[in-house]
């Protein structure tokens, strides 16, 4: 492979990781419990404030610094999506925010003294259509009141604040269905028990994903981000950063069942040799480290582009598929190189098969990418 790119920060992260070995997670994942003790550790070490600039306290690092953190936090075998939101949510307010709400917030998060990890877009009857969400706030004085409900809302139980996406103006009464959408930056601590009810959902892997019902939640209007009406413009620049560094997390989870399979192809022996010697065994790994190699390379352009202020949606995208693609096939290839042992918790493999999964369905599912790229590059009339 080519040179590692932030080989210092690389380095700092796997002795960070080495610290929090399988059996941690495994009985956080018995158990369906948070990692505070790994978000904490993450955050005294500044790796979550790495796209925070200096004069709010962060690092001022670029997206790139980020995808190295991510890619080594999954390659150690641990998970970053415990807290992987605190890197890439605050881009709303940093971008869009007021200068006062910036100063107000983004020091806080970059100490860790505040999470802002949650990021309400979601809803049950719309899905990925998010021109169809319903939860709306109404403006009355100075707060706005806000009715409706979200799923696969990660981490709202252990997160201080939530940007939260809503419509202040019907989607029949908008000029256009993306336009109305406004995005409140919510303190989770003051509504919880004050219109909002976050109920969790068991899902088959330890993900801390929630549903949330507003009923009357009032939101002070100075927490407004940006204009009103514009929310879902400043929502889509955020979805760029989140496709690219969970494709780094992807990236990471690949290299994690390739060195695990490598290592146990040349270790276990079945009919008096290693099973590596095995064409049937090798090929599988040759492929998984070819497409590793090919979704690295995918995004590290993609990181590239939004390091330089370009557009990156179709490259996010792409980058956050075929990385996401290279990480299942590897899963895949690991549990088959370990037999009867990959089912077995001890050794890791069986947890992580389940982590990586997720990412074909979210943030954005493989055909809804799929999708994008025909219309948006190939021309092709939409389908939906």
């Amino acid at each position: 492979m080519t040179e590692e790119t932030f080989p210092e920060i690389r380095e700092a992260v796997r002795k960070l990781c080495a610290r929090f070995p399988g059996s941690y997670w495994r009985e956080l994942d018995r158990d369906r419990a948070y990692p505070t003790e790994f978000v904490g550790a993450l955050t005294e070490a500044g790796f979550l404030s790495v796209l925070i600039p200096e004069e709010y306290g962060g690092s001022g690092l670029g997206l790139k610094a980020a995808v190295a953190i991510l890619e080594e936090v999954h390659r150690s075998g641990c998970n970053g999506a415990a807290c992987h939101a605190q890197m890439y949510t605050m881009g709303t307010v940093l971008k869009h925010g007021s200068e006062a709400q910036k100063q107000a917030y983004l020091p806080g998060i970059a100490s860790g003294e505040l999470r802002l990890q949650a990021f309400g877009v979601t809803e049950p009857d719309a899905g990925t259509d998010t021109t169809r969400i319903t939860t709306f706030a109404r403006k009355v004085g100075d707060k706005y009141v806000v009715n409706g409900r979200k799923i696969w809302i990660s981490r709202a139980e252990h997160s201080d604040l939530m940007v939260l996406l809503c419509r202040t103006t019907p989607r029949d009464e908008a000029k256009k269905p993306s336009d109305g959408m406004s995005v409140l930056l919510v303190d989770l601590r003051q509504a919880v028990g004050n219109g909002l009810t976050i109920r969790p959902v068991r899902t088959m892997l330890n993900h801390a994903t929630t549903e949330l019902f507003f009923e009357d939640l009032e939101v002070p209007a100075e927490n407004l981000i940006g204009q009103e009406g514009q929310g879902f413009r400043y929502i889509l620049d955020g979805m760029n950063a989140e496709r690219i560094l969970i494709a780094s997390e992807c990236l990471g989870d690949a290299r994690f069942f390739i060195d695990r399979a490598s290592h146990y192809a040349k270790e276990r022996t079945v009919f008096g040799r290693p099973i590596g010697e095995n064409q049937g065994v090798q090929f599988p790994l040759a492929r998984a480290y070819v497409q590793m190699t090919q979704a690295s390379l995918m995004v590290d352009h993609a990181a590239s582009l939004f390091e330089a202020g370009q557009p990156c949606g179709t490259e996010a995208n792409m980058a956050k598929l075929v990385a996401s693609e290279a990480s299942w096939y590897a899963a895949d290839m690991c549990l088959q190189t370990h037999g009867g042992f990959g089912f077995a918790e001890e050794y890791d493999i069986e947890r992580k098969f389940r982590e990586t999964r997720l990412y074909q369905v979210a943030p954005i599912s493989t055909n809804l990418i799929l999708s994008h790229v025909a219309t948006h590059v190939l021309g092709q009339p939409k389908s939906f």
